[in-house]
């Protein structure tokens, strides 16, 4: 799970969740570190990890090919739903069979483990729920996806080859509320525009309004003096009408603004980056860049 979320970091867009797999991460190696100092105890060798049989091997590369931008759910389903619920069953089992005389450090491991797997667990449930959004069909896909991880952690007889049924078992306790939301980033505020913009919210909404008119005249009007002489063409190529334009982005460098625009249209998807300087004649661009993609 430690190189599993480290690998999935980079590739899911989403915010909460790629929090929340940064966090767990770091968990994750911990424990294995704890495991790899215990078993050279144990007259086991240390960091050295075997598959109980092809079947996990089957389950885990399963896994491991959700790498699409659009898999998210696939994803925090198959570690907070599947593994790490069953991982923390099979160590609560563990940890009432350990006997307190002579293995109190694999006692304090396994109570630190299952503690925050099964906290962990809470954490992805909560975030899987934003991501599903009450959407019956993506509840839907995340229950068939867990349920086709199960049988497979059924076929393999779970991690270990030979764990009882149930594989999973829900924690005794609902884990604390407060420590659960210490795994948690509260979603960002909605992007405000108009807050974003300040004084150039008026400017830009008449830019857009020439924008959405193709009015050619009006926006070489609104280029600095200084501009590329081929942002004309830049905007002369754009094409239209646009139906919508919304800003989807603002950044402020010193007093200048780079602001982002998406224009959608029947026929073309556009996203318009302009970086605009304030002048004695008001807001003015000063660079545009346009990038398209097909239409719907």
């Amino acid at each position: 799970m430690m190189r599993l979320l480290g690998g999935w970091i980079a590739l899911t867009p989403e915010l909460d969740a790629k929090l929340l797999f940064g966090r767990h991460v770091w968990d994750c190696a911990q424990h294995a570190d704890l495991w790899g100092r215990r078993l050279p105890e144990l007259r086991a060798a240390a960091q050295q990890s075997q598959a109980a049989n092809d079947g996990i091997v089957a389950l885990l590369d399963l896994v491991q090919r959700l790498e699409g931008p659009g898999e998210t759910l696939e994803r925090v389903t198959a570690v907070y739903r599947v593994l790490k619920p069953h991982l923390a069953t099979v160590y609560e089992r563990h940890l009432r069979v350990a006997n307190p005389v002579y293995e109190p450090p694999t006692r304090r491991i396994l109570g630190r483990c299952v503690e925050e797997e099964r906290r962990h667990a809470a954490a992805g449930a909560r975030v899987l729920d934003r991501l599903a959004a009450s959407d019956p069909a993506l509840i839907a896909r995340t229950r068939a996806w867990e349920e086709r991880l199960i049988e497979a952690l059924t076929t393999a007889g779970g991690v270990t080859g030979d764990v009882q049924t149930p594989l999973i078992v829900p924690p005794a306790q609902t884990p604390d509320p407060a420590a659960v939301a210490q795994d948690l980033v509260p979603p960002p505020p909605a992007f405000d525009p108009r807050t974003a913009l300040g004084d150039l919210a008026t400017p830009m909404a008449a830019h857009c309004r020439a924008l959405a008119a193709g009015d050619l005249a009006a926006l070489r009007a609104e280029l600095a003096a200084e501009a590329d002489p081929a942002a004309v063409a830049e905007y002369a190529a754009l094409g239209g009408p646009f139906e919508q334009i919304d800003v989807i982005g603002c950044a402020r460098l010193g007093r200048q603004r780079v602001v982002k625009l998406r224009l959608q249209g029947a026929r073309d998807r556009v996203v318009l980056q302009e970086r605009w300087i304030p002048s004695g004649a008001g807001w003015r661009i000063a660079a545009v860049e346009a990038t398209r993609s097909g239409g719907a």
